[in-house]
């Protein structure tokens, strides 16, 4: 899509954002490091909306910011910067907890603030780190190591999970209407079923597939390094990844009573009904 195109799109529309999102990724740099940043912000703030129904009150201005930073510290530094950074938020969580003097909710405000910046900002993250798959690969093992794989392959390799985890909820969803018998988790989400997780898993790693064959085609130096046998294994475990991922979500919208995690995408639910598989998947 053109940049006029982009500008120009109704983003109450799925196939609009899904060509924001694969402009992002092809960009990279700040307009990756910009998109995933505003994303997390939107997550999390959902995510203490979710607290919030709960009757706690997580110390959402802060755990934004500590979200957010996570991207920054991904992009600039590695993942040492990383853990210090974890560390100081949750330092910081704490200090601020004890400033409110408010006991009774102070385990709650407490571990739901910093899981909230570990399940959205730190798992997200990994797409910028994805994306840079090259420069990591050569700062952690040298440039003989990255000799192996295209500048570009972190291009390649985000796309590859969008598509597994992309193809394993169409999949999922589909197999389940048509063939589904056996619950999968009734519990946390009684339309999932076996049937259509085995669907899921088989759309997913069709997916990544086409990815590749795509790519093949198109831009075969970009998929240098990563063979049809790594498809066929990364495929079917960033498909199981994505499923437990949107499980997870559902077990979190469930607790609060709540359908959608927000409204912010017309008839899709909010942001994290959107990249609750990605979560996982990409980390994966």
């Amino acid at each position: 899509k053109t940049a006029y195109e982009i500008r120009n799109c109704d983003w109450s529309s799925d196939v609009c954002s899904s060509d924001l999102v694969v402009y992002l990724i092809v960009q990279g740099g700040l307009w990756l490091l910009g998109g995933v940043i505003v994303i997390i912000l939107l997550g999390l703030r959902e995510f203490y909306q979710l607290i919030d129904e709960k009757g706690a009150h997580p110390l959402v201005g802060y755990g934004m910011a500590g979200g957010a930073a996570l991207p920054v510290v991904a992009y600039l530094g590695n993942e040492y910067h990383a853990t210090i950074l974890m560390t100081a938020v949750l330092l910081g969580v704490m200090v601020l907890q004890l400033g409110k003097q408010q006991i009774s909710e102070a385990l709650v405000s407490i571990s739901g603030t910093f899981f909230g910046v570990f399940y959205v900002g730190w798992l997200l993250a990994h797409a910028v780190v994805l994306r840079g798959f090259h420069g990591v690969v050569a700062a952690k093992w040298g440039p003989v190591a990255a000799a192996g794989w295209s500048p570009d392959a972190g291009i390649f390799l985000v796309l590859f999970a969008a598509a597994v985890v992309v193809g394993c909820d169409a999949g999922a969803y589909f197999t389940g209407r048509a063939y589904g018998r056996r619950k999968l988790a009734p519990a946390i989400s009684p339309s999932k079923t076996v049937e259509g997780a085995l669907g899921g898993i088989a759309a997913g790693v069709l997916g990544g597939a086409v990815c590749k064959l795509t790519f093949d085609l198109l831009w075969p130096g970009m998929t240098r390094g990563f063979d049809w046998i790594s498809v066929v294994v990364f495929g079917v475990v960033v498909a199981i990844a994505g499923m437990l991922g949107d499980l997870v979500e559902s077990l979190l919208k469930r607790d609060a009573k709540t359908k959608d995690t927000g409204a912010l995408l017309p008839g899709m639910g909010g942001v994290l009904d959107r990249i609750d598989s990605a979560l996982l998947g990409i980390p994966v």
